[in-house]
Protein backbone atom coordinates (compact mmCIF):
# COMPACT_ATOMS: atom_id res chain seq x y z
CA UNK A 1 0.00 0.00 0.00
CA UNK A 2 1.24 3.48 -0.85
CA UNK A 3 0.83 5.91 2.01
CA UNK A 4 -0.92 9.09 0.94
CA UNK A 5 -0.64 12.41 2.78
CA UNK A 6 -3.20 12.80 5.54
CA UNK A 7 -5.24 15.92 6.30
CA UNK A 8 -6.01 17.20 9.79
CA UNK A 9 -7.95 20.34 10.68
CA UNK A 10 -7.68 21.79 14.17
CA UNK A 11 -8.86 24.86 16.12
CA UNK A 12 -6.57 27.77 16.98
CA UNK A 13 -7.16 31.08 18.72
CA UNK A 14 -4.59 33.30 16.98
CA UNK A 15 -3.63 32.76 13.33
CA UNK A 16 -0.51 34.97 13.39
CA UNK A 17 0.88 33.20 16.48
CA UNK A 18 -0.05 29.83 14.96
CA UNK A 19 1.70 30.69 11.69
CA UNK A 20 4.85 31.74 13.55
CA UNK A 21 4.89 28.48 15.55
CA UNK A 22 4.29 26.10 12.64
CA UNK A 23 6.61 27.98 10.26
CA UNK A 24 9.43 29.06 12.58
CA UNK A 25 9.41 26.35 15.25
CA UNK A 26 8.31 23.26 13.30
CA UNK A 27 9.62 24.34 9.88
CA UNK A 28 6.34 23.94 7.99
CA UNK A 29 5.72 25.71 4.71
CA UNK A 30 2.46 27.57 4.18
CA UNK A 31 -0.04 26.71 1.47
CA UNK A 32 -3.37 28.41 0.93
CA UNK A 33 -4.78 30.68 3.62
CA UNK A 34 -7.52 33.15 4.41
CA UNK A 35 -8.37 35.39 7.34
CA UNK A 36 -9.97 32.31 9.03
CA UNK A 37 -7.59 29.39 8.24
CA UNK A 38 -4.06 28.43 7.11
CA UNK A 39 -2.85 25.25 5.36
CA UNK A 40 0.58 23.99 6.43
CA UNK A 41 2.83 21.28 4.97
CA UNK A 42 3.92 19.16 7.96
CA UNK A 43 6.38 16.53 6.69
CA UNK A 44 4.34 16.17 3.47
CA UNK A 45 0.94 16.15 5.19
CA UNK A 46 -1.69 18.87 4.98
CA UNK A 47 -2.75 20.34 8.30
CA UNK A 48 -5.20 23.21 8.50
CA UNK A 49 -5.45 25.66 11.39
CA UNK A 50 -8.97 27.10 11.71
CA UNK A 51 -9.60 30.23 13.74
CA UNK A 52 -11.94 29.39 16.63
CA UNK A 53 -13.38 32.07 18.91
CA UNK A 54 -14.55 29.63 21.61
CA UNK A 55 -12.08 28.83 24.40
CA UNK A 56 -10.37 25.48 23.99
CA UNK A 57 -10.91 23.32 27.06
CA UNK A 58 -8.03 21.59 28.83
CA UNK A 59 -7.01 18.21 27.48
CA UNK A 60 -7.56 15.07 29.55
CA UNK A 61 -4.59 12.72 29.93
CA UNK A 62 -3.98 8.98 30.30
CA UNK A 63 -0.98 7.39 32.02
CA UNK A 64 1.36 5.73 29.49
CA UNK A 65 4.82 4.48 30.45
CA UNK A 66 4.73 6.62 33.60
CA UNK A 67 3.88 9.83 31.71
CA UNK A 68 0.64 11.83 31.41
CA UNK A 69 -0.14 11.58 27.68
CA UNK A 70 -2.74 14.03 26.30
CA UNK A 71 -5.68 11.90 25.15
CA UNK A 72 -6.46 14.14 22.19
CA UNK A 73 -3.32 14.55 20.10
CA UNK A 74 -1.97 13.99 16.62
CA UNK A 75 1.40 14.03 14.92
CA UNK A 76 3.73 12.30 12.53
CA UNK A 77 5.78 9.11 12.66
CA UNK A 78 9.23 10.11 11.44
CA UNK A 79 12.34 8.10 10.67
CA UNK A 80 14.69 7.89 13.64
CA UNK A 81 17.20 10.36 12.09
CA UNK A 82 14.37 12.83 11.32
CA UNK A 83 13.02 12.46 14.87
CA UNK A 84 16.47 13.05 16.40
CA UNK A 85 17.00 16.11 14.17
CA UNK A 86 13.60 17.55 15.12
CA UNK A 87 14.14 16.85 18.84
CA UNK A 88 17.53 18.58 18.73
CA UNK A 89 16.10 21.57 16.81
CA UNK A 90 13.18 21.97 19.23
CA UNK A 91 15.48 21.75 22.27
CA UNK A 92 17.85 24.32 20.72
CA UNK A 93 14.88 26.69 20.29
CA UNK A 94 13.93 26.27 23.94
CA UNK A 95 10.57 24.66 23.18
CA UNK A 96 8.68 23.59 26.29
CA UNK A 97 7.67 19.94 26.05
CA UNK A 98 4.65 18.27 27.62
CA UNK A 99 6.74 15.09 27.49
CA UNK A 100 10.47 15.53 26.82
CA UNK A 101 11.97 13.48 23.96
CA UNK A 102 12.75 9.94 25.18
CA UNK A 103 12.51 6.25 24.26
CA UNK A 104 9.20 4.72 25.39
CA UNK A 105 8.70 0.99 26.07
CA UNK A 106 12.48 0.44 25.95
CA UNK A 107 13.31 -3.19 25.15
CA UNK A 108 9.65 -4.09 24.56
CA UNK A 109 7.53 -4.65 21.47
CA UNK A 110 6.57 -1.19 20.28
CA UNK A 111 9.73 0.54 21.53
CA UNK A 112 9.61 4.05 20.13
CA UNK A 113 11.10 7.50 20.38
CA UNK A 114 8.45 10.04 21.34
CA UNK A 115 7.96 13.66 22.36
CA UNK A 116 4.89 15.80 23.01
CA UNK A 117 4.49 19.56 22.78
CA UNK A 118 1.64 22.05 22.59
CA UNK A 119 1.04 24.61 19.89
CA UNK A 120 0.15 28.16 21.00
CA UNK A 121 -3.56 27.23 21.20
CA UNK A 122 -2.90 24.17 23.36
CA UNK A 123 -3.25 21.50 20.66
CA UNK A 124 -1.12 18.50 21.65
CA UNK A 125 1.33 17.22 19.03
CA UNK A 126 3.28 13.96 19.19
CA UNK A 127 6.28 13.16 17.05
CA UNK A 128 7.51 9.59 17.22
CA UNK A 129 9.85 7.19 15.47
CA UNK A 130 10.56 3.47 15.42
CA UNK A 131 13.82 1.77 14.51
CA UNK A 132 11.89 -0.28 11.94
CA UNK A 133 8.51 0.55 10.40
CA UNK A 134 7.32 -3.03 11.00
CA UNK A 135 7.18 -2.18 14.71
CA UNK A 136 4.54 0.54 14.18
CA UNK A 137 1.67 -1.96 14.36
CA UNK A 138 3.42 -4.74 16.29
CA UNK A 139 1.42 -6.29 19.14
Amino acid sequence: MTIRPFHVAFPVQDLAETRRFYESILGCTVGRSSDRWIDFNLFGHQITAHLCQQPLDHLPTNPVDGKRVPVQHWGVILTMPEWEELADALKAQGVEFVIEPYIRFKGEVGEQATMFLLDPSGNALEFKAFQQDEAIFAV
